[in-house]
């Protein structure tokens, strides 16, 4: 297996895209076009990343902001995958501090990025959407997901990373997902051992899951993007934040954060996806 570092140079490139917000109920409130340059050197030993973000006349014009760092080592909290696509985030869940997540997905010219905000009192706040495309290429946006695209039985592979350095492990997943009514939604989930399934309700861009006095929200995106949170992150009990880009119809990407009942940040999990035909 590569090492985080090496998975990290799978991004290099220039990236142009734009940095979108998004509330919490998933509407659209802004955007500003990015430019983002990955250049290695030093043989691969270090990359330069320089951000460059724009008002709306576009790249042409004078960045609003210009912001350089150079990179020889990425922080444990940062865990990049075989195909490149990343995740990081919080550390530690602590009472009073904010609490935030980044996910990078990565499918050949195309990059789709997003980071979810929570404030200090643990509520869920707001979405920063990263479309971006490799420069000089053809690359397209994913259409808007949605529930019909979910629908159908998923067979992956997970790959988990741990934050006490424990060995990474690789499973088998199957994600069947069925629509009950015109109002739910019925997922099963078998992973290693364990089966879980689970009952969402179907409320226009957004996916409600209400289990032991637990609610997790799905919200479906632009980009084929989706975007699961609990709707308040609660001290003394274990919680994921999760990620998941329709990459084709019949292929999808998830990217997993798993806390304990201390709040400390467990694992990440990396899962690709297939639908059955």
């Amino acid at each position: 297996m590569a090492s985080n570092w090496e998975n990290f140079l799978k991004n290099l490139g220039e990236w142009r895209g734009s940095f979108t917000q998004i509330s919490s109920n998933g509407e659209t409130l802004n955007s500003t076009p990015s430019i983002l340059n990955l250049e290695a050197f030093d043989n691969n030993e270090g990359v330069m990343f320089r951000i460059r973000r724009f008002d709306q006349s576009g790249y042409d014009s004078t960045p609003i902001q210009d912001h350089q760092q150079e990179y020889r080592s990425i922080g444990r909290q940062n865990i990049f995958f075989d195909n490149g696509s990343f995740s990081k985030g919080t550390l530690q869940l602590a009472p009073f501090t904010e609490f935030g997540a980044e996910y990078g997905f990565v499918d050949n010219d195309r990059r789709s990025r997003l980071v979810q905000l929570f404030d200090k009192q643990g509520n869920f706040t707001n979405l920063t959407l990263i479309r971006e495309f490799r420069t000089g290429t053809d690359a397209k946006e994913r259409p808007p997901l949605t529930v019909s695209q979910l629908i159908g039985k998923w067979s992956g592979k997970a790959h988990t990373v741990y934050s006490d350095m424990r060995p990474s492990e690789t499973q088998t997943s199957h994600l069947e997902i069925k629509e009950i009514g015109n109002e739910y939604l019925e997922q099963t989930l078998t992973f290693g051992q364990q089966t879980i399934t689970s009952k969402a309700k179907i409320s226009n861009n957004k996916l409600i899951f209400e289990k032991s006095g637990n609610t997790q929200e799905i919200l479906l995106l632009p980009d084929g993007i989706s975007s699961n949170v609990p709707s308040k992150l609660e001290l003394r009990k274990p919680f994921i934040v999760e990620a998941g880009w329709l990459v084709r119809d019949n292929e999808r990407q998830r990217l997993i954060r798993t806390y304990s009942e201390k709040g400390e940040w467990v694992s990440s999990t990396h899962v690709i996806e297939i639908k059955d035909i």
